[in-house]
C-alpha cells in the first residue's frame, strides 16, 4: 500500500512539473536548497550571503527550498518556500539557475536553458565517494547519481585533487569551476564581529577559548566509538595553551536523538542541531574529528586538528576505503585517550604549519577566499550574459 502511495505521488509531482516546465523561465531566479531542504547552510549559504552584500537588492530572485519553512522566519533577503509544495515546483521549474550541495531527485526535471549548479558538499574527501565506493553504496542512490551528473552543467572544486577524483568516480564529463569552495571563504575571512555573534548565541563567555569535537557516523551507529575523555582533554588543554576552555560535541545528525548519551561534563556544550558547521570551525581554537572531511575545511585556518580514531582497523575494513592514509596526513592521529593527550601536550604548531603547507601543495589547494566572488560572476554572466562565454549551447 505504501509503495503504491508513493508511486502515485511521484507520478502527480511529475504531472505538475511537466505543466510547470512550460511556464516561462525568470531569467534571474536563483533557486537554492542544501542537503534537501534541511537546513540553511554548507555553500548554498555562503553563495546566497555573498549575493546579499554585493549586489543590489532585486538584480536576483533569490528562492531558498526548506521541509519546514517555519523556523528559518528570522532569515531574511530572500523567498523560502516549502518542499513538495505547489509554490516548490512552480519556482524550481520557472528559476533560471539551480544550486544545491547533494544530488537532486528525479523530482527535478531540468530544462534546457536551465543552469545546474552542483557544489557538492566538502572541498576533499576522505572517504571514497560515488563511483570509488559503489559497492558500498545502494543501487537506487547509484542510479540516482548518474542521472543527476547528466543535468549538471558546473561542479565546484576546492582542489586538484577533488577534481580528479570527480573527474574519475562522479559520472560526470562536464566542467569543473576550480575556484575553491564557497563556504570556506569564510573560514579564509574570519571577521571577529561575526565570531562575537555566534559565541553569544551559544552563550559563551568571550574570555573562554573552544575545542570542537565533530566525528562522522558509523554504518550500525555504534556509540562507543565516541568514548572521548572531555575532561583530560580539557585539562590538557588549559596546561599547553593557558585559560578555560569549552568543549562543543557537534555529532552526525544521525546521532541527534541520542547525542545526550554522549555528550556530558562541566564545561561542555552538545551542538549538534546547531545547523552550520561553518560557524562553528569558526569560533573553534582547536578541532577534533575522526574521518569527516571537516579536517580539511578546518586545516585552512591553520589551528590545532587532531584525529581521534580508535576504531581505525574496523572502519577501514568494514565501512569505506579512505584516499589518504590517515597516519600520512599532517593531523595528528591517535587511537585511544592516552595517545590524544600526548598528542595535544607535545602538539609542535611550527612543523604543524610547514606540513599543512606541504599537503596544500600537494593536492593544489584552490582556496583563496574568492570561491563565491568567482561563481556568482558566472552565474551574472549565466542570468545576463550568456554570449560572453560559451556556457551552455541550449542558451
Amino acid at each position: 500500500m505504501n509503495q503504491f502511495v508513493e508511486k502515485l505521488k511521484k507520478y502527480i509531482s511529475l504531472f505538475i512539473i511537466y505543466i510547470f516546465n512550460c511556464f516561462p523561465i525568470k531569467k534571474n531566479k536563483i533557486f537554492l536548497f542544501s542537503y534537501y531542504g534541511s537546513q540553511y547552510g554548507c555553500n548554498p549559504k555562503y553563495i546566497t550571503e555573498y549575493i546579499l552584500e554585493n549586489y543590489p537588492k532585486g538584480k536576483f530572485d533569490i528562492v531558498w527550498a526548506f521541509d519546514n519553512v517555519n523556523p528559518r522566519k528570522n532569515l531574511s533577503g530572500f523567498r523560502k518556500v516549502k518542499i513538495m509544495t505547489l509554490q516548490y515546483f512552480y519556482e524550481l521549474c520557472t528559476s533560471k539557475v539551480i544550486i544545491t550541495n547533494f544530488r537532486t531527485t528525479d523530482l527535478f526535471v531540468k530544462r534546457k536553458s536551465q543552469y545546474y549548479i552542483q557544489t557538492w558538499h566538502s572541498s576533499l574527501r576522505l572517504k571514497q565517494i560515488e563511483k570509488d565506493a559503489e559497492a558500498a553504496l545502494p543501487p537506487t542512490y547509484v542510479e540516482m547519481a548518474k542521472r543527476d551528473s547528466k543535468k549538471c552543467d558546473l561542479l565546484l572544486s576546492g582542489c586538484k585533487y577533488s577534481s580528479d577524483i570527480f573527474r574519475r568516480s562522479f559520472w560526470y564529463d562536464g566542467e569543473i569551476f576550480e575556484h575553491g569552495t564557497p563556504r570556506n571563504d569564510f573560514l579564509l575571512r574570519s571577521n571577529p564581529k561575526i565570531k562575537g555573534k555566534i559565541i553569544k548565541k551559544l552563550n559563551i563567555s568571550s574570555d573562554y577559548k573552544v575545542i570542537l569535537y565533530a566525528p562522522t557516523f558509523r554504518k550500525n551507529n555504534d556509540l562507543t566509538v565516541y568514548n572521548l575523555d572531555y575532561s583530560k582533554v580539557v585539562t590538557t588543554l588549559e596546561k599547553k595553551y593557558g585559560g578555560k576552555w569549552v568543549f562543543l560535541i557537534k555529532l552526525h545528525p544521525h546521532l541527534i536523538s541520542r547525542s545526550e548519551e554522549l555528550v556530558y561534563g562541566n564545561d561542555v556544550i552538545n551542538v549538534t542541531s546547531y545547523n552550520d558547521i561553518q560557524e562553528l570551525l569558526n569560533i573553534s581554537d582547536a578541532l577534533i574529528t575522526d574521518y569527516s572531511s571537516l579536517m580539511f575545511d578546518y586545516s585552512i585556518t591553520k589551528k590545532p586538528c587532531f584525529l581521534y580514531a580508535p576504531d581505525f582497523k574496523d572502519y577501514t575494513s568494514q565501512d569505506r576505503n579512505l584516499y589518504f592514509n590517515l597516519l600520512e596526513l599532517p593531523f595528528k592521529t591517535a587511537m585511544n585517550n592516552d595517545e590524544l593527550i600526548n598528542e595535544i601536550r607535545f602538539f609542535d604548531p611550527g612543523k604543524y604549519a610547514e606540513d599543512i603547507v606541504h599537503f596544500f601543495k600537494k593536492v593544489g589547494s584552490f582556496e583563496d577566499g574568492t570561491a563565491s566572488e568567482m561563481l556568482v560572476e558566472r552565474i551574472n554572466e549565466v542570468c545576463f550574459n550568456p554570449s560572453r562565454r560559451n556556457i551552455n549551447e541550449a542558451l
